[in-house]
């Protein structure tokens, strides 16, 4: 017989309680807490011996290289170290309408190009309103299998029906298991149709894509124990008021995640950057106070970005200060290193910051660039048009280096930039190239050889 008891389960981390909480002790979410009925069922302990577990030697494991599914698409292929693994699961999460149904399903018409069987399952919409996307993408729908269900036996029944190769769901948040009570999209549900997903890709052979949406703060929706039930985890960033898109991998059990995608949204769908630098360059204003350009480094990937500031008399208490693509903690940090450092008073002033085209920094190689732009909006003196900054400031004022300097210099003489102004630590490394090194120790020097 089945015991049924009562359990309180957080839905914003799956914390459970005996009772009911108001705020979550793990996370510290307020009424997050949901009731919730579990049966368990008395099973009979099996005595040792019962069934055997086989051991194998390592050194007779077979390491023939995994054949991968590619021509997914030639960023998510990278980000994914060579393409889908047969039998892995892959969870792709972003912002709503971000684009991670658009990249599902051009990485799905990518695949059945090879003669691959792909299914294409959607919770949230109608098989009418993909066709009528892949018509707006321009897709090839000759050999792509869709279906639109909620039920997760559904989905499972259809892999071992079809046998495909890769399975899309969309999204995760929309399906659930019929035979819990629990609503879709609830801790319970999110974990127990991730799991069974998991282990049916490894049974079948299949790649699963799984899409999910992320909260406010940024994470996955749902349990954080569902990104360590998939093999990969991938993060689609950017600003959907602008074209570009950052393919991300925080998670990948066959392949690095220094790997990053870049991609630029249009009409047409996404399609691959292959030179970042000219899409976030391309409207910068020359001989103007307030901007400066950086070099920032992506997984192995470097690219220049535009940075402004723009500075104005405040009549507030508390002036402003607004951050668009840089951490604000880090804007305060630089503020007050400006004014102990190098006299620039902001403490009178509204500051707001800028990074072009949407992107965001997460890196303090940008620091030297933010603190130039900074100061010449304030000056009211532009920045050489000809020059490129990188470089971390330290509390002290000092310039520190940072890492990839080379590739970030290779890339500001690719794209034809004269100047560089760096630590001088690292303009003594780099000795090849044409580009002329300027280097700094501090920031009173920086600002002293940035000035036009």
């Amino acid at each position: 017989m089945a015991k049924q008891s009562s359990v309180y389960i957080c839905q914003a981390c799956g914390y459970a309680s005996a009772g009911y909480l108001g705020k979550c002790p793990d996370c510290g979410t307020w009424n997050s807490f949901v009731e919730t009925v579990r049966e368990s069922e008395v099973r009979h302990k099996q005595t040792a011996g019962s069934k055997l577990t086989e051991a194998h030697l390592l050194s007779e494991i077979d390491t023939t290289p995994i054949q991968r599914l590619d021509n997914a698409g030639e960023e998510l292929d990278r980000v994914l170290g060579g393409g889908f693994v047969p039998g892995s699961t892959v969870l792709l999460a972003g912002d709503p309408g971000i684009g991670k149904s658009t990249l599902a399903l051009q990485a799905v018409h990518g695949l059945s190009q090879r003669q691959n069987t792909v299914i294409y399952i959607t919770s949230e919409e109608t098989v009418a309103q993909i066709r009528e996307r892949a018509g707006r993408l321009n897709l090839s729908l000759g050999k792509i299998l869709a279906t639109a269900t909620t039920d997760l036996d559904d989905i499972l029944n259809l892999v071992v029906h079809h046998k495909p190769s890769l399975v899309v769901v969309d999204s995760i948040q929309t399906i659930a298991a019929l035979y819990l009570e629990q609503p879709p999209g609830s801790v319970s549900q999110v974990k127990e149709c991730t799991l069974r997903l998991s282990r049916a890709a490894r049974e079948s052979g299949c790649a699963i894509v799984i899409i999910g949406h992320v909260t406010k703060e940024g994470t996955v929706a749902g349990p954080k124990s569902m990104e360590h039930m998939v093999d990969a985890v991938l993060y689609l960033e950017g600003d959907r008021y602008h074209r570009m898109r950052v393919l991300r991998s925080v998670k990948n059990r066959y392949g690095s995640t220094n790997e990053v995608g870049m991609l630029s949204m249009s009409e047409g769908g996404l399609s691959t950057v292959s030179n970042p630098s000219e899409l976030f360059l391309t409207e910068r204003r020359l001989h103007v106070p307030g901007s400066a350009v950086a070099a920032v480094l992506e997984g192995t990937r470097s690219f220049l970005i535009e940075i402004q500031a723009l500075t104005c008399a405040s009549t507030l208490t508390y002036p402003r200060r607004t951050a668009n693509g840089l951490d604000p903690a880090r804007l305060a940090l630089i503020l007050a290193v400006l004014e102990r450092h190098v006299g620039i008073i902001t403490s009178n002033a509204d500051v707001y910051l800028n990074v072009v085209g949407g992107f965001a920094i997460e890196e303090p190689a940008a620091d030297l660039a933010v603190c130039l732009a900074i100061a010449s909006s304030l000056r009211g003196k532009a920045i050489h048009p000809d020059l490129v900054a990188i470089g971390e400031v330290g509390l002290g004022g000092e310039l520190r280096g940072v890492s990839g300097i080379r590739e970030r210099v290779r890339e500001a003489e690719r794209i034809g930039f004269g100047k560089v102004l760096l630590p001088w630590r690292d303009a003594e490394t780099i000795k090849a190239g044409t580009i002329q090194k300027i280097g700094a120790g501090n920031l009173a020097e920086a600002l002293e050889a940035a000035w036009e």
